[in-house]
Order: structure tokens, then C-alpha cells, then sequence
């Protein structure tokens, strides 16, 4: 074959047809989690099948195990997709500028988006909450609370630096189960009390705060 008759160059199909199938595959696993997500909210995990999680993704069951072997391995996909968002919506909770933004406003700025997000996906009352979660899938949540404690105590460290870390420690778990004590509350309230329930919140939580932060004994 000659120069003038040889075709262009085109990117091989091999390299092609592996990233589509890749980025098809990656829309239906968040298609099947999503469908997920609803289920256990509706239906709490025992009651949830595989079944059913693929008719509401619309989906067949066959489509579905070839993402998933089961139950538990989704709801392990989504509780790891859950921590991943939280992590990073709390991310910002404790590296704020103690001289520019009080602690009320630093708390109000860090509870509205979480709340937001809970409330957009209740099954994380079912995943981490709810208690009747596999063992694997529950674990994910001792990093999930770790990580969420430490982001607690390093803002209240910033508003009150001579605490001593035991009772800082301690008012970061307090902190975090009367936030957790609340949230069934917030996630199942109607739209137009959340905004009167996450002001309630904020004010236990500063009322505890004063006590905390000031060296008040318990």
C-alpha cells in the first residue's frame, strides 16, 4: 500500500470500548445505589431485597448481581459512599478562624449542609443508626464517628485551647450522640420544620458549649 492510499490513523477500538463500558458500568452501580438508598429508607435493611432494590433501579436481578453478589455487598457500596460524603462535608468543621467566626456561626455554616445531606439520604439513619445492619456493614461506621469525633474536639480545641483534652474528648462524644439523638427528628420532619428543629439543635448544642468551654464542672 502506498503513502497516498494508506487510511489516517484511528484510536485503536480496544482502548475505546473498555473506558465505555467502564463509565456504563460506573452509571449503573450509582443507579443501583441510588434505587438502594431508597429501599432501605422505605423498607428498613431486613425487609430490603436484592428484588427489590433492582425493580426500582429498573433493572432485572441478573443486571444487578453482575455489580453485587448480594444484599449486604451493596449496602457495604453505600454506607463507604455515605462516610465518603461526610467525611468531606465535615471537612471544613475545624479549621475555621476562631478571630473572625464565632463558635455559633461555625456550628450554624457546618450543620445546614449536614442535615441537608441527611435528608437527602435517610438511609443513612437505616445504614448507621438503625442498628439491624450486617456486622461489616456497621464497621463502617466506627471510622465514619472517629473521624467526625476528631473534627469535633479540633473545633472546640480552636475556641478553647487550655482545656484539658480529656474534657474535650468527652465533649466531642456528647457532642456527637446528642447530634445523632437528633437526627431521626430532622430527617423525618416535614420541610418546613427543619429549618425550627436545626435551630433547636444549634441552640442544645451551644448551651452545652457555654458549659464546656468555660470549665464549668459537670
Amino acid at each position: 500500500m502506498t503513502a497516498e492510499t494508506t487510511p489516517a490513523s484511528k484510536p485503536p477500538v480496544t482502548e475505546e470500548r473498555p473506558k465505555r463500558r467502564q463509565a456504563r458500568g460506573e452509571r449503573r452501580i450509582a443507579q443501583l445505589l441510588e434505587a438502594a438508598g431508597q429501599v432501605f429508607a422505605e423498607s428498613g435493611y431486613a425487609a430490603t431485597t436484592t428484588n427489590a432494590i433492582a425493580a426500582r433501579a429498573g433493572v432485572s436481578p441478573g443486571s444487578l448481581y453482575q455489580y453485587f453478589p448480594n444484599k449486604d455487598a451493596i449496602a457495604a457500596a453505600l454506607a463507604e459512599y455515605y462516610a465518603d460524603n461526610l467525611d468531606a462535608l465535615l471537612a471544613p468543621f475545624a479549621i475555621v478562624d476562631p478571630t473572625s467566626v464565632t463558635l455559633e456561626q461555625a456550628l450554624g455554616a457546618s450543620l445546614e449542609p449536614i442535615v441537608a445531606f441527611h435528608r437527602k439520604n435517610p438511609a443513612c439513619l437505616v445504614l448507621f443508626i438503625g442498628g439491624n445492619a450486617p456486622g461489616h456493614v456497621m464497621d463502617l461506621q466506627a471510622p465514619l464517628m472517629a473521624r467526625t469525633h476528631a473534627r469535633i474536639q479540633a473545633l472546640l480545641t480552636l475556641y478553647a485551647p487550655d482545656l484539658p483534652e480529656a474534657r474535650l474528648q468527652l465533649g466531642a462524644a456528647v457532642t456527637l450522640a446528642a447530634y445523632k439523638g437528633v437526627l431521626p427528628l430532622l430527617v423525618e420532619a416535614e420541610e418546613e420544620q427543619v429549618p425550627a428543629l436545626r435551630d433547636q439543635l444549634k441552640s442544645l448544642l451551644l448551651g452545652y458549649f457555654d458549659r464546656l468551654l468555660a470549665g464549668d464542672p459537670d
